[in-house]
């Protein structure tokens, strides 16, 4: 293409294209991009995104030139110009562009008794998009946000009531069978939760793209997953994705809660609710921790907008040790410095708040 033909050159992404919100990613600020037919995905600089979220097919360099120049402060050339057109005809992000060459993957670990994974149903998609369509009453705010509001009256009352819920709960010494059935309905409650994901995915427009059963022996564990929902607009829709899972085990304990909150004392069944109370709030809560691989720590990357917060962390801190007068540690802005120095002392916190909080709930039920 000649210079004269690139500067009236009026790009359109192809159709598709996904491009995410702005992610912190060590010192920049990068955006994620999606090819819609390979799904490889690649990061892009701010100015790169810029540009790309521009091209309708109805712009040219000229066009975009002033806009660019009123943002960064600086004139937009036309070798980069055409380095951009270039990098997208290549990774076939352009309209008209040729599809490019599948990006190779790793090829799976094969399969054994010990460790594994197996997709379950042959159109994940159209699964959830099914058990969306049923559920879609339940998923209005008008249901949602009195569901939350029981959730948390519920996990009030719990730790008003822990004395009596660890004393109900301590009486299952001994009775294998009831915690049998307690652990039964734990699993089943996780293959759920994994649903609810999905479900919530595709309430956002998210796209759920495997269902399958994952096993590390002796556990088996039901896994969704959901390829875009990185690049959901918002962060209201990423945060309620990953938490739906965790909402949706508090809400299967409802029921169960109230029925032992209206029983009387010395009840038969009171030991084996209170075992189920106890141990799944721990399991729904401990979801919440925002440590990976848990859904909490997602949250907490879609709640800052970070990307890979804790390897990132450890970067940060492996570039401090070089010294405060380090030019890579310039690099950081102010709000990756706090970010990143608040993360790498409130992770340790919370591995010791976890170890001692299971040490207490381990004596309570033992005392």
């Amino acid at each position: 293409m000649t210079a004269a033909a690139a500067r009236a050159y009026r790009p359109a992404l192809r159709p598709g294209v996904l491009l995410s919100a702005p992610l912190l990613r060590g010192p920049r600020t990068v955006h994620l991009v999606r090819h819609p037919v390979t799904g490889a995905a690649f990061e892009v600089g701010v100015k790169e995104h810029f540009l790309m979220a521009r091209l309708d097919g109805t712009r040219n360099l000229d066009d975009l030139a002033p806009a660019y120049a009123d943002r960064f402060g600086r004139r937009l050339g036309e070798e980069n110009w055409n380095r951009l057109l270039g990098l997208l005809g290549t990774r076939g992000l352009l309209a008209g562009a040729p599809d490019p060459v599948a990006p190779e993957t790793a090829p799976k670990r094969p399969n054994s008794l010990w460790r594994g994974t197996r997709p379950m149903v042959a159109d994940a998609d159209a699964t959830t998009a099914r058990l969306h369509r049923a559920l879609r009453p339940l998923l209005r705010p008008a249901v949602q946000y009195p569901l939350l509001a029981a959730v948390l009256a519920l996990l009030a009352v719990l730790a008003v009531r822990a004395p009596a819920l660890f004393g109900d709960a301590a009486e299952l010494a001994g009775q294998p069978v009831v915690f049998l059935g307690i652990a039964l309905f734990l699993w089943l409650s996780i293959t759920l939760h994994e649903l609810a994901h999905g479900v919530a995915a595709q309430h956002h427009g998210g796209h759920v793209a495997e269902i399958g059963l994952r096993w590390r022996f002796p556990a088996a564990l039901l896994y969704c997953t959901v390829d875009n929902y990185l690049f959901l607009p918002g962060r209201r829709a990423k945060l309620v994705i990953a938490g739906a899972g965790a909402q949706l085990n508090m809400v299967l304990l409802l029921p169960f809660g109230v029925w032992w909150l209206l029983l009387p004392a010395g009840a038969p069944e009171r030991p084996a609710l209170a075992g189920l109370l106890l141990l799944g709030t721990v399991q729904a809560l401990s979801n919440l921790v925002p440590l990976p691989p848990l859904d909490g720590y997602r949250m907490l990357g879609h709640a800052l907008g970070t990307a890979h917060l804790a390897p990132e962390t450890r970067a940060y801190l492996r570039v401090r040790r070089g010294g405060r007068d380090s030019p890579a540690l310039a690099a950081y802005p102010a709000r990756a410095r706090r970010i990143y120095t608040a993360y790498a002392i409130g992770a340790p916190l919370l591995l010791l708040l976890a170890a001692a909080g299971t040490a207490v709930f381990v004596l309570a039920l033992l005392g």
